[in-house]
């Protein structure tokens, strides 16, 4: 029997999850969990770039994260749900690519830059930690050799990102052994807001699913 392709995602625990979040995630992933290998993350470690002053919030977001999977249909039994601060070797590879990545590919990141912008009152994100979260992610990714990471038109700069860190691992040190992710995406591109902008916890425009 050939085996399954395999599926990398996550989401930050950082809020209760909302409208956008089922629609441009959590519906895909139910159907995918029966189409491939899947691995979801409660992405906790993320959360703590721009959460470290309240960590136990972190916590009661990731249990209450899990909770709505399980309710919209993600199946234990079907696929692998787990918290990513629970497996070590997360941030192991997170270092390790780390000293290969260039400062100059976190920087140009535009996802970044826009944080900054809508974010530029805030100390929360100038941190070493946020500038090289791609690197983290591009971690999560290549950790399970995922084949592919369900996106949103706006994260394709990053799944790009691990290509290059991919690439640039696999040339260094003469292996295969890391595989480059292609991207499924999402259905629904973009869901506006309460106040017409993206829907997101950080603009305070969301409509909850719980």
């Amino acid at each position: 029997m050939t085996a399954r392709k395999v599926i990398l995602s996550g989401m930050r625990p950082t809020g209760r999850l909302h409208l956008g979040n089922y629609l441009g995630a959590l519906q895909n992933w139910v159907r995918l969990q029966d189409e491939y290998e899947c691995f979801f993350e409660i992405a906790d470690w993320h959360a703590l770039m721009s959460d470290y002053k309240n960590p136990s919030d972190v916590w009661d977001f990731g249990l209450d994260m899990m909770c709505v999977w399980l309710a919209v249909g993600l199946d234990p039994k079907r696929c692998v749900m787990f918290r990513q601060s629970d497996i070590e070797e997360h941030l192991e590879l997170f270092f390790i690519l780390s000293t290969i990545t260039p400062l100059g590919w976190l920087q140009r990141c535009p996802t970044y830059k826009e944080a900054l912008e809508n974010m530029k009152e805030s100390e929360d994100i100038r941190n070493y930690s946020f500038l090289g979260y791609p690197a983290l992610q591009a971690a999560d990714i290549a950790l399970y050799r995922a084949n592919f990471v369900p996106v949103g038109v706006d994260q394709l700069p990053h799944l790009e990102f691990t290509r290059e860190l991919v690439r640039r691992f696999n040339n260094l040190y003469e292996t295969d052994i890391m595989v480059e992710p292609n991207e499924i995406l999402n259905k629904v591109d973009k869901l506006s807001g309460t106040d017409g902008r993206k829907m997101s916890k950080s603009y305070g425009n969301t409509i909850y699913l719980t």
